[in-house]
């Protein structure tokens, strides 16, 4: 006969995935998030000065 769980019992179950979750997000995700928009910033900056603006200078 199939097991019937308690409220109470997959209450517990959901905030604990819920936890997780949060701390994989937090982690994890995030983390790996930041470094790809710096990266990706700092590559779209290097390009144009390859391609387009030159190196920094004074200008003159």
């Amino acid at each position: 006969m199939a097991e019937v769980k308690s409220e109470s019992e997959s209450g517990s179950i959901g905030k604990r995935r819920e936890w997780l979750a949060f701390l994989f997000v937090v982690a994890i995700v995030v983390p790996l998030l930041t470094i790809a928009v710096v990266g990706g910033y700092g590559f779209v900056v290097w390009m144009l000065q390859v391609f387009v603006l030159g190196p920094p200078g004074h200008g003159g």
